[in-house]
């Protein structure tokens, strides 16, 4: 492993060249597959944080009787 700032420099472009010869451009087809997956996935999470924050929001008006406020 080396310890030289220069010798990692090279050893980081010289990876990041093998990893560039390799990759290629998606087709349209994988490119709409990830547009979808990451489309899902954002869905996903979003609706994921309202359930928590009707959680939260439930569990403060049981502790709390009511005086906590939104916003």
């Amino acid at each position: 492993m080396p310890f030289n700032i220069v010798e990692r420099v090279n050893t980081f472009l010289d990876n990041s060249k093998k990893v560039f010869k390799l990759a290629k451009k998606p087709t349209f087809k994988e490119a709409r597959l990830i547009l979808r997956v990451s489309g899902i996935g954002v869905v996903v999470l979003g609706f994921v944080g309202y359930v928590i924050k009707l959680l939260f929001l439930l569990l403060a008006e049981l502790v709390l009787g009511g005086q906590y406020t939104i916003g």
